[in-house]
């Protein structure tokens, strides 16, 4: 028992992420290129994004997001529970960074040639952590929790591996209710007749190290955003107008940065330790990162598309990129002010509804112009939280339950 005991992160443990969970990080900025470029790729595809047929192929994206990021969020509850400096925990992290990067390689073809790959490496990803821990976990209680996710992750992991085998449209429709069934399990404890159900107490008792974590990976998006956008780049002519779309792409990235962690982004951690809830509390922060995560994914997609045509025709779906990934990301940070403060900046709803606004006015403006837009309306935000907090002291949290 004492063996088994020392696995689990003691109280007193450094709440900042080890480098061992900087080294799986890693692994997810190649996810979040080759989630941006299948996108992209999508959008770029002659005529197909004016006549909106890109959104097929822009929801299968989304979907082979969905296991990808339980993927990293299971992991960083793993090493939240458990000491990352231990060898088995190592190596739980370390073959879960070879399967993510395997998933990762397989993303742009999953619904062809690919598809058996990605969901071959997702389930021994997940059934695989689950025993591990389940057998060496014998006799503690951290067993029985464990032991629950091996069961849902065996039986979701049956539809995942039927979908890799079976033709379109089956595979989307099975790979749909095997994402489902991984979030559903969750959200009610992985519930198991004989072994009950777990009640998620890891935002509970660790707080300010799950707060860095999330932090970190909306980092991660944001350094991609920065590699897409120099990549983007190089593909132009280095002329004034690709310059001056590669400085508003830079901008936009630098105003997405300021917004998160002024002032909620930096103390997530003692809302959560003010809060009555913590769990819920945990589970809506988690939530919002992963809006504003897609909010800045979306967001690079829209350099890659301005960068190299900046005074090009636009066609309807791109305006929704280049106008929608920063909406979606004022959005998940307004639900996340909320959580912080228990109130939502007006500016915030204000620049939502300015970049719906102005969508319809986009037709009639070069690529250029409509990532301007989106930029004033930012810069607007993060000017309006400047001028709130001059002079005044800093703000402490007030969660809401």
């Amino acid at each position: 028992m004492a063996g088994r005991s020392d696995l689990l992160r003691k109280g007193e443990s450094p709440q900042q992420a080890t480098f061992l969970e900087l080294f799986f990080d890693l692994a997810f900025v190649f996810v979040i290129q080759r989630v941006g470029l299948r996108i992209t790729a999508q959008l770029e595809r002659p005529g197909i994004a004016e006549g909106w047929g890109v959104l097929p192929g822009v929801g299968q994206t989304l979907l082979l997001l969905m296991p990808l990021t339980w993927v990293w969020t299971l992991t960083a509850w793993t090493t939240a529970r458990f000491d990352p400096r231990r060898l088995r925990v190592q190596a739980v992290v370390i073959g879960t960074v070879f399967g993510v990067l395997i998933m990762s390689a397989a993303l742009p073809t999953a619904f062809g040639t690919g598809g058996l790959a990605f969901a071959v490496a997702y389930v021994v990803i997940q059934v695989g952590r689950s025993l591990v821990f389940v057998v060496v976990l014998r006799g503690h209680e951290h067993q029985r929790t464990s032991a629950r996710e091996l069961v849902w992750f065996a039986l979701t992991g049956a539809l995942w591996l039927a979908g890799a085998v079976a033709p379109d449209p089956t595979r989307v429709w099975l790979w749909i209710a095997a994402a489902a069934g991984d979030y559903l399990a969750a959200r009610f404890g992985w519930p198991v007749p004989g072994l009950g159900r777990l009640r998620v107490t890891v935002w509970a008792s660790a707080p300010a190290h799950l707060a860095d974590r999330y932090r970190q990976f909306l980092l991660i998006a944001l350094g991609e955003s920065v590699l897409a956008l120099a990549i983007a780049y190089t593909r132009g002519l280095y002329d004034v107008e690709s310059t001056s779309a590669f400085v508003i792409g830079f901008a936009t990235t630098v105003l997405l940065w300021r917004i998160y962690f002024y002032r909620a982004g930096q103390i997530l951690a003692d809302a959560i330790a003010a809060s009555q809830n913590p769990t819920h509390l945990g589970r809506v922060a988690a939530f919002t990162h992963g809006i504003m995560v897609l909010g800045i994914i979306i967001t690079a997609v829209g350099y890659e598309l301005v960068i190299p045509r900046p005074l090009g025709h636009i066609e309807d779906a791109w305006i929704v990129v280049i106008l929608g990934g920063p909406a979606l990301f004022i959005a998940g940070r307004a639900r996340f002010e909320y959580v912080v403060f228990a109130r939502v900046s007006r500016p915030r709803v204000i620049g939502i509804l300015l970049l719906a606004l102005a969508a319809p006015l986009m037709v009639f403006m070069p690529p250029v112009l409509v990532a301007l837009t989106a930029a004033v309306i930012l810069a607007g935000i993060a000017a309006t939280d400047a001028a709130r907090a001059r002079k005044k002291p800093l703000e402490a949290p007030t969660p809401p339950v």
